[in-house]
């Protein structure tokens, strides 16, 4: 349980809401004043250079301010409550007031819920300002803030210092040099995904376009969302490996499902033939604009060609390339962005924004009859039995196979990943595709129920939503599982950055080595003998992964 130290100064009055934050939570202790250990003389704060005028750009903002600080001092005797309300006082000064104070007064020792890397706090907190943790931001100087914060669904920044471990820097989702400088990343991100020039009307046919796998497709969702909220009928080109998961997106009048040579992988030639009639095909769409959403390693422009030989007359993509006259909307964003974000920008850099009440996370239709949190899951075969139906987060998901060989948890150490879990009480279901029941089949043989091939995307996400948590690679089922809102551990090859493709805005678990070899190399396949990054993770730390993002329910 965590304690407040002070009143806090949140009245409850509202500012215009940003598109993607509500609050910042700030570590104390070497992010926001030098870090003295078990400090109870408020003579010796001394703020980090630049705090004041930072914390005053965030509250210029409308954003709520609230510090989120382990103070084991109290449970050990080192500081009084007195002290510490002192400190706390002492830090208003300097720094001006904070909305909530949340202080978690226990030792490691004491196995509470509060104190960080634990996601109490961050809690504790999202609720003392009136949010949700997937509306706050965590600024923090260690791995402990970091952790804190994704498994609550928070979105986090580091801020090294001399005690920050070269791991932490690896593992965290952002980094900043110093606190000024996360102020900069937060502000610039919240301006991002807010159109400069809104519109004053709705923009008729908008042909979208993202042509890629089927967990591309997802994070661009909060993209075709904004473009959906301003125009009158949405058209999506995608390719053939996108299609499953295009059809499960809101916002989408209509799919015409065609493979780019410059896209797709394997990549097919190029046949002029086939160049015609795909340009002669989206010449009949009649669209009045076009929004080219790519990933950072792709271009907009040779798709931009021909939509402009098929007549579009407005057309927008991000282009760090000299675009010419192909795009009338040249948008650029910075290395690192998460790919929802990317995909939000670009759409309000064409004027489009989400809606009012519509989250920027990731989401499916409404009407898939997905289960409920405390509904009922999909029917389930039974350990040795037939069949039965069981209750919504009643067991965990292991999707061990990936479309990115370098990217997948190798098979043995799956396997042993769900014998863990099994051994620590937990229903196991084993999930794949069609090409990956013999992969299910050995990792489900360990104490997991077997559904390899047996659905498709759409129940897939049915499986998860029903789940209390899923373990997975970098892939497609793991931004499924934060579309549906299921806590996921994510076993990350570092190929490419966490930040910008780890499961969105949902709690998550990182494991697995972030410093590895194969680091921002993009791999396809492991260049490092044996995988390392990712045969090197303890089955015991998914076991405890799984503990902290979802407890189990009484039995």
């Amino acid at each position: 349980m965590f304690t407040s130290f002070a009143l806090g100064n949140w009245s409850g009055m509202t500012s215009p809401r940003s598109p993607l934050y509500d609050a910042v939570l700030l570590d104390r202790d070497g992010t926001l004043i030098e870090d003295v250990p078990y400090n109870g003389d408020p003579e010796k704060v001394r703020p980090v250079p630049g705090a004041r005028e930072a914390l005053e750009r965030l509250r210029a903002a409308g954003l709520r301010l609230a510090v989120v600080t382990n103070q084991s001092g109290l449970a050990r005797g080192y500081v009084t409550e007195e002290q510490l309300r002192a400190v706390h006082a002492r830090v208003e000064e300097l720094l001006g007031p904070f909305d909530h104070w949340a202080v978690c007064p226990h030792d490691d020792t004491d196995g509470c819920g509060c104190r960080k890397p634990a996601p109490g706090l961050v809690h504790a907190a999202a609720r003392a300002l009136g949010t949700t943790p997937g509306r706050c931001l965590m600024v923090g100087d260690i791995g402990r803030d970091m952790t804190a914060a994704l498994a609550a669904g928070a979105t986090a920044v580091l801020v090294p210092t001399p005690v920050t471990r070269p791991e932490e820097v690896d593992e965290a989702p952002a980094v900043a040099g110093d606190l000024p400088g996360a102020v900069d990343e937060i502000l610039r991100r919240m301006r991002a995904v807010q159109p400069v020039v809104p519109r004053t009307g709705r923009a008729g046919t908008v042909l979208v376009v993202r042509s890629d796998a089927a967990g591309d497709m997802l994070v661009t969702g909060p993209g075709i969302r904004a473009v959906a909220a301003g125009a009158d009928r949405v058209v999506l080109l995608c390719g053939p490996r996108g299609r499953a998961a295009a059809e499960l997106l809101p916002g989408v009048d209509e799919i015409i499902d065609w493979p780019l040579p410059w896209i797709d992988a394997p990549a097919p030639p190029v046949d002029p033939a086939d160049i015609r009639a795909l340009t002669d095909r989206l010449a009949a769409v009649g669209a009045d604009e076009a929004v080219i959403f790519t990933s950072f390693h792709q271009s907009p422009l040779p798709l931009a060609l021909l939509l402009r030989l098929a007549g579009i007359p407005r057309i927008s993509g991000i282009s760090d390339d000299y675009p010419g006259s192909l795009l009338d909307v040249r948008h650029r964003v910075p290395v690192g962005v998460p790919e929802p974000e990317r995909a939000a920008s670009l759409a309000a850099a064409a004027g489009f924004a989400l809606p009012e009440g519509d989250e920027p996370v990731l989401r499916l239709r409404d009407d898939l009859g997905l289960p409920g949190r405390a509904g009922t899951a999909p029917r389930i075969p039974a350990d040795g039995g037939t069949g039965r139906d069981l209750p919504a987060g009643d067991y965990v998901v292991v999707h061990p196979g990936s479309s990115v060989p370098a990217r997948a948890c190798p098979a043995q150490r799956c396997t042993e990943i769900v014998a863990a879990l099994a051994a620590d009480g937990h229903r196991v279901v084993v999930t794949g595709g069609p090409d990956e029941r013999a992969l299910t089949a050995r990792v489900a043989a360990a104490g997991g129920t077997d559904l390899g091939g047996a659905h498709d995307l759409a129940g897939l996400a049915r499986i998860l939503a029903g789940a209390r948590c899923l373990v997975v690679g970098n892939t497609g089922p793991a931004h499924l599982a934060a579309a549906v809102g299921t806590p996921v551990v994510s076993l990350f090859a570092p190929t490419v950055p966490f930040g910008q493709w780890g499961p969105y805005r949902v709690p998550t678990v990182r494991l697995g080595d972030a410093g590895a070899a194969c680091r921002d190399t993009r791999a396809t396949r492991c260049p490092v003998p044996g995988h390392p990054c990712l045969t090197r993770v303890d089955p015991a730390e998914v076991v405890a992964a799984v503990r902290l993002l979802a407890p189990p329910p009484p039995r």
